[in-house]
């Protein structure tokens, strides 16, 4: 196997929930080493987010931990914190979504652990950004409200809806990533590291943009137009079906193709055996399709019910007309395309069993991805003390009978 990308490169993760641990998973597919930081006995709170059959590790945290090592060590003790201490030496990275002002208690803050490494990379997560609400607590539903998705999602009538993916908490991770790979790379010309800040409520932001352009377009707030983009053109939207479930439903969008003027909407025409109004100048403009949406979502719906949603989306894309169905998570899950290129696998744990989990969604040619199954707690406590630290058996043993470890 090729070396991957980022062999040779330590992590110590002291991440908890998504937005962290989803960070570090990535950074772990990658080819770093992630040493998790987790309180003996108890681990971090993600093991224990959901309910599980004997008390095992919680599929919230097995979702957003492969690929990494788990280490305990109490950090609210003077001996747990020399141990961070020592393994700060000799890491690259360390990234902590603490809420605010526990770092310093822990003795863990970046200024202090600048000091023993200069050339670390420190990654900082949090809610908010500095300014009147940088103390608040956040999670991802939050920061997809004070961020702005919220205020964008759903029918123009209703309430703000907050979207299904946690975008705050998986695009605030990827956010970190991002930062943490260039602060490495810097690293590479000045020899120093850096502190890295990220935080919902400006991922959040960062992702809406559309949103924004839309306001300077208007000069007034984006608003929630649901399934439609009627800013632009009809169709835009779910139709339904065969044979009526909760999820058959496929979304139909044209555009107006660069050079190719209003193909994908005569292509859609053609599909639905209404080739008779593609010169019909009451729909000649995206404007004027756009005025008439209930009529043409209804000729469309016409169709669409007769098939199912595979079928309709395959027809339509084999025509040039962008279609999607509308997949569930177990429609997913037992997708062969998904299943082959590894973004759904299966690997063995050592409680659970066979497991399945969401993989690693880039592909690099000289930086394969292998998979390794989420750690028990402390799984490697010993291995990496007494690897990085050089620590006797004894000295563990006695770490572990003062609760240090």
């Amino acid at each position: 196997m090729d070396e991957q990308a980022l062999a040779g490169v330590r992590i110590l993760d002291l991440t908890q929930f998504e937005a962290g641990p989803g960070a570090t998973q990535l950074l772990a597919w990658l080819g770093a080493e992630v040493i998790k930081i987790e309180q003996p006995g108890i681990g971090e709170q993600g093991r224990t987010s959901s309910v599980s059959p004997g008390g095992a590790d919680s599929q919230h945290w097995l979702h957003l931990n492969a690929n990494k090592r788990s280490v305990t060590v109490n950090l609210t003790t003077s001996e747990g914190q020399r141990i961070l201490h020592r393994l700060v030496g000799s890491a690259d990275v360390l990234i902590e979504n603490f809420a605010p002002g526990v770092t310093t208690r822990l003795a863990a803050d970046h200024a202090t652990l600048s000091r023993l490494n200069p050339g670390l990379v420190y990654a900082s997560i949090k809610g908010f950004g500095a300014g009147r609400w940088q103390d608040f607590p956040a999670f991802d539903p939050i920061g997809q409200a004070v961020g702005g998705a919220l205020s964008i999602t759903g029918e123009p009538d209703e309430i703000p809806m907050k979207p299904g993916p946690n975008l705050a908490d998986t695009g605030t991770g990827l956010h970190a990533v991002i930062g943490i790979l260039a602060a490495l790379h810097q690293r590479t010309r000045t020899g120093r590291g850096q502190l890295v800040e990220v935080n919902l409520q400006d991922s959040i932001v960062n992702m809406s943009r559309m949103a924004f352009a839309k306001q300077a377009d208007s000069g007034r707030p984006a608003t929630r137009t649901g399934n439609r983009n009627l800013l632009r053109s009809a169709p835009s939207g779910l139709y339904p079906c065969a044979p009526g479930g909760a999820n058959d439903y496929c979304f139909i969008y044209t555009s107006r193709a660069p050079g190719r003027g209003h193909v994908q909407w005569t292509h859609l025409l053609d599909v639905i055996g209404r080739a008779d109004l593609a010169g019909d100048p009451a729909y000649a403009t995206p404007e004027l399709r756009r005025d008439r949406a209930d009529e043409i979502d209804e000729m469309i719906a016409a169709w669409t019910t007769t098939l199912p949603k595979i079928d309709v989306m395959e027809t339509l894309a084999r025509h040039g007309v962008p279609a999607g169905a509308v997949l569930d998570t177990g429609e997913l899950a037992a997708d062969p395309d998904l299943r082959a290129r590894g973004m759904v696998f299966e690997i063995e744990h050592p409680e659970r069993g066979l497991i399945q989990l969401v993989g690693m969604p880039i592909r690099m040619s000289d930086s394969p991805t292998s998979y390794a199954a989420p750690p028990l707690l402390g799984a490697d406590t010993e291995d990496v003390l007494a690897t990085a630290l050089g620590l006797s058996d004894r000295e563990l043993m006695e770490l572990r009978a003062r609760g240090v470890l």
